[in-house]
């Protein structure tokens, strides 16, 4: 059972991740991707490995954006992989058949295409207008998911469809009532002031709607 809410990492230097990590776990997220674009290779690797202990410690997966290689290197629990970085088939080949790979999708046939290459799950999105990224595909809101959702549910297609993007607390119902399996977050955890509570609040809201749904 992968974990309903996931945690992106941000930061520009490796210690600005890292204290955001540190306090993402301790305020109980228990899937960790580490995020760190404007990092050079050993960098990311040298960040990747520190973050791999916090992870172990907390007990929380710890999953690669875009790098395979580091993701194997470190022994990651898996990446998560855009649209346009490297393929399913070859990153599965380099980190093995058992870890978690995540695809980026926008549209039904994004998701489509990720599930018949075999992704653990899917991050779909953006939800709304968000700063994190700087090239933003169409914004879906809730009936864009509604729609995805719906086609799934037509195919008998079972995948693990996270929302992202500019997501609160309020959509969070919504979202867990059409289907949507989880939410990754980065912003709204990253500058909460609370983190605990509010990291509490969102996986109530995850796990008791997904009951009653």
């Amino acid at each position: 059972m992968l974990a309903k809410l996931q945690y992106i990492s941000q930061g520009n230097t490796a210690d600005v991740q890292l204290t955001n990590i540190k306090a993402a776990l301790e305020a109980g997220c228990r899937w960790i991707q580490l995020r760190f674009k404007n990092a050079n290779e050993e960098e990311l690797n040298e960040t990747a490995q520190e973050v791999k202990k916090l992870c172990s410690a907390f007990n929380a997966i710890l999953i690669i954006n875009d790098h395979p290689q580091i993701a194997k290197a470190v022994d990651a629990d898996g990446v998560h992989l855009g649209l346009q970085d490297t393929g399913i088939d070859e990153a599965r080949k380099i980190i093995g058949k058992e870890k978690i790979i995540g695809g980026t999708a926008n549209t039904l046939d994004d998701v489509l295409q990720r599930y018949n290459e075999g992704c653990s799950y899917v991050g779909v999105g953006p939800y709304r207008f968000t700063t994190t990224k700087e090239k933003l595909s169409p914004i879906l809101g809730l009936q864009g998911y509604a729609d995805i959702m719906n086609e799934l549910s037509k195919r008998n297609i079972h995948i693990p469809v996270y929302a992202i993007g500019g997501i609160v607390l309020e959509d969070i119902a919504d979202l867990v009532s059409i289907g949507v399996y989880g939410i990754a977050a980065s912003g709204i955890i990253t500058h909460h002031h609370n983190k605990k509570i509010f990291v509490q609040q969102i996986n109530s809201l995850l796990y008791e709607a997904s009951h009653h749904s």
